[in-house]
């Protein structure tokens, strides 16, 4: 797959959608194409967030470790990101990414996911947005499951 490829990818994803041409193929450009195998962990709890990760083809779920062993928290697929919660804080992955098919998927550095962002007002409001949103479905979640117990 080639830059142009790469870039017409990520204008698919939703908090990318708004950036120029341009933008997108110095993303596509700065960005690492890789695969995973199902079964594979994209990321892990408790790493070190050094890169978010754009999903091209394939499934993956999200996990969290509970007390009887992992639990499914959310599956996720095509034109959706990952890890860009703990590049944005500097923290550590909060949760385990593992691949449910072939995965394949652009792995974008915190210093290029960063500057991204603080170069492209439009695109950080996107992200805000983004993450907004899953903020308000998981609290949502959260009281439907405190109101029926």
């Amino acid at each position: 797959m080639d830059v142009l490829q790469e870039a017409d990818l990520l204008r698919k994803v939703p908090i990318f959608g708004g950036l120029d041409p341009a933008r997108l193929k110095l993303l596509a450009f700065t960005s690492r194409a890789v695969k995973f195998a199902p079964g594979e962990n994209i990321v892990r709890i408790n790493e070190p967030s050094d890169s978010a990760y754009v999903i091209i083809d394939g499934e993956a779920e999200i996990l969290d470790e509970a007390k009887d062993g992992e639990i499914i928290l959310d599956q996720i697929g095509r034109n959706d990101i990952i890890g860009e919660q703990g590049v944005l804080l500097n923290a550590p992955r909060s949760a385990t990414v593992r691949a449910k098919t072939a995965v394949r998927a652009l792995r974008i550095s915190s210093d290029v996911f960063l500057s991204l962002l603080t170069d492209n007002p439009d695109c950080a409001l996107h992200v805000m947005r983004e993450l907004s949103t899953r903020v308000k479905e998981a609290n949502a979640r959260f009281l439907a499951v405190v109101r029926k117990g």
